[in-house]
């Protein structure tokens, strides 16, 4: 089912739309409590579509629907081969995030400054520049700065290692406890300098690094381990199992705010056998590769997080 808030000033609130299906082979005999719940609890439409007939066209119509929950961002979410006549269900998940900032950047300030690509080469990128009170800390390895979106309740989190190729070292020690204890930074004059990006990456397969952190059995390796019971009787020579996961982001940072979507699709099959004076303002230049999030601020929850190695 398709939620969505906007909360914040009136002219220009945030836009987040979160919105959950299940495409499943029609005439399958999945189980009506599993039905049931994933309608009540977790407001996923379920929609019957026939994979056995054209899996191409029907991955056609599950990227149709994507597209339309993420503004057209995120476009072609399912592989066109990733599904054959043996696929049963698909669980899709879309999320569009549209923020302006509290208090936009102007963009007269906007110039071309250096950043170390990848940790490595300096180019010349679009950098906003603006002074204002933002949340900063400064700790062993690492600055952190948030960014207020209008009405507060979300903020955009940077996180920049002291290092220039220190993004793996930040990576490492990076906890969902260190996240939540930048949720509510201190609020300091900072004269923030920070590129403007827009990522588009391709869809990314999920099954091999899923399954390297231990998830295996879910895939059915080893064979015939799958067990999905709850979801569709599970018989010898018939049972779900997980073939893939596929994900997909946008996102888009400038002086007005921010354009971000993702969308997750997990793609099932059936087996067959198978205070003082005043100081100056802090100086934080965002010119080496850094971890971003969009953060809930109340909650300390993230609702996106990533790397930008290179904004350009």
């Amino acid at each position: 089912m398709k939620k969505s808030k906007e909360f914040g000033g009136p002219s220009e609130p945030i836009t987040l739309n979160i919105a959950n299906r299940l495409f499943a082979q029609k005439d399958y005999d999945f189980r009506q409590n599993f039905l049931s719940l994933v309608k009540q609890d977790y407001g996923a439409a379920f929609e019957p579509i026939d994979f056995t007939v054209n899996p191409a066209a029907a991955a056609q119509h599950i990227n149709k629907w994507v597209a339309n929950e993420t503004r057209d961002k995120i476009r072609d979410l399912v592989p066109v081969d990733a599904l054959n006549k043996l696929t049963r269900l698909v669980l899709a998940n879309a999320l569009y995030l549209k923020a302006p900032w509290a208090d936009a950047f102007s963009e007269k300030t906007t110039q071309p400054e250096l950043f170390h690509i990848r940790g490595s080469a300096p180019v010349n990128v679009p950098m906003m520049r603006k002074t204002a009170r933002f949340g900063y800390v400064k700790r062993e390895g690492l600055t952190a700065v948030s960014v207020p979106y209008v009405g507060n309740d979300l903020q955009f989190l940077v996180l920049l290692p002291d290092e220039i190729n220190g993004l793996h070292a930040l990576e490492s020690k990076l906890t969902a406890e260190v996240l939540a204890q930048c949720s509510r930074l201190e609020a300091q004059d900072v004269d923030l300098r920070l590129p403007k990006f827009k990522l588009e990456p391709p869809t990314i397969a999920l099954a091999e690094n899923l399954q390297a952190l231990g998830m295996k059995s879910a895939f059915d390796i080893p064979r015939g381990s799958a067990n999905f019971d709850k979801m569709a009787p599970r018989k010898p020579n018939d049972y779900l199992y997980i073939s893939n996961v596929f994900h997909k982001t946008f996102i888009a940072v400038d002086e007005k705010g921010t354009e971000a979507a993702a969308a997750t699709a997990v793609v099932m099959m059936r087996a067959t056998a198978i205070r003082g004076p005043k100081p100056p303002p802090i100086e934080v230049k965002v010119d080496r590769p850094f971890i971003y999030a969009i953060q809930h601020v109340p909650s300390g929850v993230c609702l996106f997080l990533g790397r930008v190695t290179d904004p350009r």
